[in-house]
């Protein structure tokens, strides 16, 4: 059996909020080690945020090229490079990974490559990837293991050795007929990404509708946007089988509200959503509770029910963006150091970086319905935004939820260019509470996407 090693601070993990509390924890002189199974700065620098936004910029140079006599510039034939979309995304995530061995060099923290598995409290016994074990136990626990994309039990899926966005995102080629499983954000990026690289694509469904958390009229906008750029959508679908090879022939049945259908495509893309990888790890040697879910059972303080013992990210259950990591990091590190913070007052926003993006804060409208919450709605399409006017990007809407007792801003959507930074003016007046006026009189600089604020606030009804 390996001798224990004892640390003041074992990070299981190293996504967003791990790493940086390692980085943390270690530059203030403590002894810190944190274990990674494979991926060096967690899934988002590796195989989600910043390769899909990579992949994705390129989609859109190739969707520009293709429509460049719009705007006065005369090409020729537009063909997408496969093996250099993937090269240059590889080189990015090369470019990330040296920039994260070289924090953990200088903060001093320990970085140890290997499977880690409870075998006690506080004990971790890691598998090492080049070989070997080591046992570790550590004063204070975190654990940051994240999520993996959930696999439907639909016979015959498994065999066919689906894409899933990691696979997705490492390609050589755009697939001849791309079907993708799931409407939600990660499904609808790819769809559209795939698309303009030349793939017909098909996106299958289960629900009414794509993206199920949205309100109605933003779920239309999005449809009819992707739809124009030949996205084809089955809803309301449940797939009944699956044959063949992803990468060779598949062929997908399924039933729907107009009877029973079958699609043949090249490749399929799994996309219906994640799985906690709290499975396998050992937490019940440790006391480590999960929910019925999945999930590490934390408060709102993210402390599990292990004492000593915190979890982190999408594994904890806070919500699946990297910037709710980093503040899951920052509770921590705070309440760390006799601070009183919780998860339970933050403002966290989303946006989903189709063409053009979604980005939403605060209440939506089915919200506020089912919450009972009366409130006051302002509309402005993007048309009426003259920067996007310019541009010849004026597909979309901003709609802004006020409240109706007094004037503050309780939530906000946008589908249209520049939507993820539009969406931190709203976030920055709902934290300071300011009432909509302020926001709505002030002098925005011209011509900027956000002048389409005063607009937009200047539809709000009057108290």
């Amino acid at each position: 059996m390996a001798q224990v090693e004892r640390f003041d601070a074992l990070i299981l993990g190293s996504g967003q909020g791990g790493k940086l509390l390692a980085w943390h924890l270690g530059g203030s002189g403590q002894r810190v080690a944190l274990v990674e199974r494979r991926y060096i700065g967690g899934s988002c620098p590796n195989i989600a945020c910043m390769p899909s936004k990579n992949v994705v910029w390129g989609a859109r140079i190739a969707h520009l090229a293709r429509h460049a006599a719009q705007f006065g510039t005369i090409t020729g034939p537009v063909m997408a490079d496969m093996a250099k979309v993937r090269q240059r995304k590889r080189d990015m995530v090369e470019r990330e990974i040296g920039v994260h061995l070289a924090f953990f060099k200088s903060s001093g923290g320990e970085l140890i490559m290997g499977g880690g598995n409870f075998v006690a409290p506080k004990t971790l016994e890691v598998q090492l990837n080049d070989g070997g074990v080591r046992r570790l136990t550590g004063d204070k626990i975190f654990i940051n293991v994240g999520s993996h994309a959930a696999m439907p039990s639909i016979p015959g899926l498994a065999d066919a050795r689906p894409l899933t966005h990691i696979e997705a995102l490492d390609l050589d080629y755009a697939p001849s007929h791309l079907i993708v499983l799931g409407g939600g954000y990660v499904g609808l990026e790819l769809a559209q990404a795939y698309r303009r690289f030349g793939s017909q694509v098909t996106v299958i469904e289960t629900d009414a509708q794509i993206m199920s958390r949205e309100d109605p009229d933003i779920v239309e906008a999005m449809h009819g946007i992707l739809m124009e750029e030949g996205i084809q959508f089955v809803l309301s679908a449940e797939p009944v089988a699956v044959q063949g090879r992803s990468g060779e022939r598949v062929r997908l049945a399924m039933r729907t509200p107009s009877g029973e259908k079958m699609v043949e495509a090249s490749d399929i893309l799994v996309a219906t959503g994640r799985i906690p990888n709290t499975a396998g790890i050992g937490l019940d040697m440790a006391a480590i509770s999960l929910d019925a879910r999945g999930y590490i059972q934390v408060n709102d303080r993210l402390e599990a029910t292990a004492s000593d013992v915190w979890a982190i990210g999408e594994c904890a259950g806070s919500p699946q963006f990297t910037h709710a990591s980093v503040d899951d990091f920052r509770i921590i590190r705070d309440n760390l150091a006799g601070g009183a913070r919780s998860t339970g007052d933050r403002l966290v926003p989303y946006c989903v970086f189709t063409d053009p993006p979604l980005a939403h804060i605060g209440l939506s409208e089915r919200d506020a319905q089912r919450q009972g919450i009366t409130v006051r709605v302002g509309k402005l399409p993007m048309s009426a935004v003259l920067r996007r006017e310019a541009t010849d990007e004026t597909q979309g809407f901003m709609k802004v939820l006020v409240g109706t007792n007094d004037d503050r801003i309780l939530g906000f959507t946008m589908v249209g260019a520049d939507a993820g930074e539009v969406v931190a003016a709203i976030q920055t007046a709902m934290l300071a509470e300011l009432p909509y006026p302020k926001l709505r009189d002030a002098v925005i600089a011209h011509l900027t996407t956000s002048e389409g604020l005063g607009p937009l606030l200047g539809n709000v009804p009057p108290r």
